[in-house]
């Protein structure tokens, strides 16, 4: 739907960020604020269901110490979680919201949410993305 799509645009807007690109036909967008840790997060509008999903880093082979760290800050986080792509390969930041009743301050606290997430393990993602 057009207007849950135009509603996560005005929203972001509003917010402040800069849509880096856009595909309406599949109503989804990108965004990106490196002050924050937010680069190339992909804003997908899914009816029922908005989806944000940043790549973090490459997981060259299973470890299970970073798979296990992964696991402990989901604990941690405020809104999100770390994931694996299909392939096993890729770690994301995702989060998932409703569509149907979202507000302002719900899309606003899932984007801080990763840029938090960012800030607080910045340093080991560096370490795990280096070191594989």
């Amino acid at each position: 739907m057009a207007d849950h799509f135009n509603k996560v645009k005005n929203y972001l807007f509003e917010l402040g960020y800069q849509i880096s690109s856009e595909d309406s036909e599949n109503e989804l967008v990108v965004i990106s604020d490196e002050s924050k840790g937010i680069k190339d997060l992909v804003i997908d509008c899914e009816v029922p269901t908005l989806i944000f999903e940043q790549y973090i880093f490459e997981l060259k082979q299973d470890d299970p110490q970073i798979l296990k760290k992964l696991l402990q800050w989901n604990r941690e986080v405020v809104h999100g979680a770390f994931a694996l792509d299909d392939s096993g390969s890729k770690v994301l930041f995702r989060d998932t919201l409703q569509l149907e009743n979202l507000d302002l301050n719900e899309l606003e606290s899932s984007i801080d949410a990763l840029g938090l997430a960012m800030a607080e393990y910045s340093e080991d993602i560096i370490k795990f993305a280096k070191n594989q």
